[in-house]
């Protein structure tokens, strides 16, 4: 069964939770995903947190609502234990500008360096990685590892060169970016903190230098999340993905949350993956368990390690 257009209206909300109820099912989504998906889950967080979730869950099956790399991740912690994802297309521009074959040759010409790849990166780019990290541990990992070694960091240049800054390091850097975080235009930031002077700027290090330059608070997802929560401001500009407004707002609801511009007129803010999806996908492929992720043994043996070896620094 598929729900679309001709089928009789369902309370999606209602269903989901029963069939959640009889799969022995949780629900992970991603802090990025619309506000509705976000409300049934049972756990939302960022790539840290979903990891760490999806590594001591006791369900039968993990409804991954994210995008790919993130569902390859679960499934690469619990290789028995079946992995869906409501919309296979839910890719990740990131993880798509570090191809498999082009790094190597990359990794190749650097044998005496260690490589700390972001989370965000294809299950085959994990296994040509040593560490795995986020955004919310990658400065105590790379801190973590002695002055003098030698690293390749990939594949996000912005938040590579934010770490190189912060670790007083010289990582070599594989040149790939974000769709979302490389839209924001510092020019647009400037003309909005002239509307809204008390506003804080809070910024992920995916942001471009220039803008990270101008940001009250730079951090994770969750670290931006918290920031706001704690913080005594009334206002924030937020340049990340829009989606983290829903729970910021839920969480204050007293203060005022303003997304950051892109750098033309569309919803670059938005993440055109991360909204693939929807409700309904997700109460199709629960209900007939599909797509589900399929990942090779072997792949799953390689590119556990370095994930594993995240999760210990954590």
């Amino acid at each position: 069964m598929v729900l679309d257009d001709t089928t009789v209206h369902l309370d999606l909300f209602k269903e989901i939770e029963l069939l959640k109820k009889k799969m022995n099912a949780v629900i992970l989504a991603h802090y990025y995903q619309e506000p509705d998906i976000q409300d049934i889950a049972d756990f939302i967080g960022d790539s840290l947190a979903l990891a760490q979730e999806a590594q001591k869950t006791n369900a039968d099956i993990i409804v991954f609502v994210g995008v790919h790399f993130m569902a390859e991740t679960a499934k690469i912690i619990n290789p028995t234990k079946k992995v869906v994802l409501p919309d296979l297309k839910a890719g990740c521009s990131l993880a798509d500008s570090a191809p498999y074959d082009l790094f190597k040759k990359f990794r190749d010409k650097h044998p005496d360096h260690i490589v700390i790849s972001y989370i965000n990166c294809t299950a085959e780019l994990k296994t040509l990685s040593d560490i795995i990290c986020t955004s919310s541990n990658a400065e105590k990992i790379i801190n973590s590892l002695p002055k003098n070694q030698k690293i390749i960091f990939a594949p996000d240049k912005n938040l590579g060169n934010y770490l190189n800054k912060k670790t007083q390091r010289e990582m070599v850097l594989w040149q790939g970016s974000c769709i979302v975080h490389e839209t924001f235009s510092y020019e647009k930031m400037l003309r909005l903190k002239v509307r809204f002077p008390k506003a804080k700027i809070l910024a992920h290090p995916e942001c471009e230098d220039s803008l990270l330059s101008i940001a009250d608070f730079i951090g994770s997802t969750t670290a931006l999340l918290n920031f706001s929560k704690k913080d005594n401001s009334q206002e924030y500009i937020v340049a990340t993905e829009s989606g983290i407004l829903h729970p910021m707002m839920k969480a204050s609801p007293h203060k005022t949350f303003i997304p950051a511009p892109p750098d033309n007129n569309c919803a670059c803010n938005n993440c055109p993956y991360m909204r693939l999806n929807t409700l309904e996908k997700i109460y199709n492929c629960m209900l007939n368990q599909t797509p589900e992720i399929i990942l090779d043994p072997t792949l799953i043996e390689q590119a556990k390690k370095p994930i594993l070896r995240m999760l210990e620094l954590s």
